[in-house]
């Protein structure tokens, strides 16, 4: 996981909530939907880290077994 992935994303989300929030205030709908269009692309970034995280811990995961495989065959070879 990248911690300055997950803050430019928490960042982006701001930047799209107070853009929203202006928008409506102002009556303004091209600037609401680009303060949308932010906080979708915040949660985006989001999803890709958590896909990224879900792919290392299942790495370590597998290297863990095959580590535990290895060192079970040093075993039995030497018995």
């Amino acid at each position: 996981m990248s911690t300055e992935d997950r803050a430019k994303a928490a960042v982006q989300d701001a930047k799209g909530k107070g853009q929203e929030v202006v928008g409506a205030v102002t009556d303004d709908s091209k600037t609401e939907n680009a303060g949308k269009a932010e906080q979708l692309a915040a949660k985006v970034r989001n999803g890709i880290e958590d896909a990224k995280d879900g792919i290392t811990d299942a790495a370590h995961k597998v290297a863990a077994k095959v580590h535990d495989g290895i060192e079970h065959a040093k075993d039995e070879l030497k018995k």
